[in-house]
């Protein structure tokens, strides 16, 4: 029996479940609010935790018990809602599904058995032992697919969601969002985002073309959301603010004084956090704030093309600074935070001659993930989600975990992507 909690935004979850329930499974969803309502289907199936999160962990035994629970599906397990889940399913030998954005997104997705991100199983494997799981595979690393669209998606159902929340939450309330701000204040940030896309557009593409025929040399920070639960739980800092002091004081000292600093903003940034202003201010007080830009959101490749090194705390973008075989520094745990990849010097060192990574080791790692924990296709576009379920559900259904058929030569064979229309 599948117990499903907390999703995507979107339909991802419903087809998901529609999908194993055709296949014989047996469904149940839990939902914790009215946006996870909106998108479920199957009203039979579905059970409303309408008490606080302190709540859950006795309400989520009693389910287990009750409904024979075999396994369980969710979407990050870092919440607390969903951590809670995780220790009682590892205390009951139920298997866990744990879904995330791709580890080499935007074209794949990630699905992974116990954890993932800091709780992944990638954490603890290294480049030899991945070496020896694909010696059996003589394919090709599969060809990025065409765009899935989901960006616009994303923020559309992200908007839908909150609304939801906001206006039909009655019946839920015991419900507190796991992020800082409320459920009111995070719709008009979405919403804001909606309508701003154009004006953000302009801006960002004015900001790259300057950056890009300024003839200068120049190091890249790759952002993330500061609620984002990678930098929350898997990195060394609190705030966003810690880290863009760390990173323009480091320049100010290290970096040659002809070389710009880029700071690349999430492409799901939403102003909460006051980013361009933190930026101007640091810059101006280290005194290189000629130096120092600030572009928002966009595709990262154009940038990446003519960057000399790349720093973040532990952003999924990062790898490809190292597809590109460009000088990575990372803060937070990661997984591809591995020693043949990511630069041991001190900041400073780093921007004044920074270590290349190894590329053949970095080409068999993300190898490794394209046979294992990566999926083609995405959460919130119709076409990513097709795209998706044609692979995850019998991966799902196998008796073994990704990497463990793979290593025992028993993996399932990948699409070729480039063949997928």
């Amino acid at each position: 029996m599948f117990l499903f909690l907390q999703g995507p935004h979107g339909p991802f979850f419903a087809g998901l479940a529609a999908m194993l329930g055709r296949a014989g499974a047996e469904i149940w969803r839990v939902g914790f609010n009215a946006g996870d309502r909106a998108f479920w289907s199957d009203s039979g199936r579905y059970i409303a935790h309408r008490d606080g999160a302190e709540a859950w962990p006795a309400h989520c035994a009693q389910l287990m018990a009750e409904k024979g629970v075999t396994d369980l599906v969710l979407y990050g397990d870092t919440r607390q809602v969903h951590a809670a889940s995780v220790r009682l399913a590892q205390d009951r030998g139920i298997t866990i599904h744990v879904f995330e954005e791709g580890y080499l997104r935007p074209y794949w997705v990630t699905y992974e058995r116990g954890g993932s991100n800091g709780n992944s199983r990638l954490m603890q494997l290294g480049v030899p032992e991945m070496r020896r799981a694909l010696e059996r595979c003589d394919m090709d690393i599969p060809d990025a697919p065409a765009r899935w669209g989901d960006t616009r998606q994303h923020v559309f159902y992200g908007a839908l969601y909150h609304a939801c929340v906001l206006l039909a939450n009655r019946s839920y309330p015991g419900f507190r969002p796991h992020r800082r701000l409320s459920v009111g204040a995070e719709f008009r940030l979405y919403l804001a985002r909606l309508l701003l896309m154009p004006v953000h557009g302009l801006e960002r593409r004015i900001a790259t073309r300057r950056i890009r025929f300024g003839g200068f040399p120049y190091h890249l920070v790759l952002l993330q959301l500061e609620h984002d639960a990678s930098f929350r739980d898997h990195g060394p800092f609190a705030t966003m603010a810690e880290f863009l002091e760390v990173v323009v004081r480091g320049f100010a000292e290290g970096a040659p004084r002809h070389h710009h600093l880029v700071f690349k903003a999430h492409p799901l940034e939403d102003g909460r956090v006051q980013l361009r202003r933190a930026i101007l201010h640091l810059a101006r007080a280290h005194g290189v704030a000629e130096r120092v830009h600030f572009v928002r959101g966009g595709k990262l490749a154009g940038l990446l093309a003519a960057a000399r090194s790349a720093v973040t705390v532990n952003s999924t973008a990062a790898q490809q600074v190292l597809w590109r075989g460009l000088p990575l520094k990372v803060f937070g745990e990661a997984v591809y935070a591995k020693a043949e990849f990511v630069s041991p010097q001190p900041l400073a060192d780093f921007f004044a001659d920074p270590i290349r990574p190894d590329s053949r080791a970095y080409r068999d790692f993300r190898h490794y993930l394209l046979e294992t924990s990566q999926l083609a296709g995405g959460f919130y576009s119709w076409r990513g989600r097709r795209q998706l379920l044609r692979q995850v559900v019998d991966l799902m259904l196998a008796a073994e975990d990704p990497y463990d058929a793979l290593l025992g030569g028993r993996a399932a064979p990948r699409q070729q992507l480039r063949l997928v229309k």
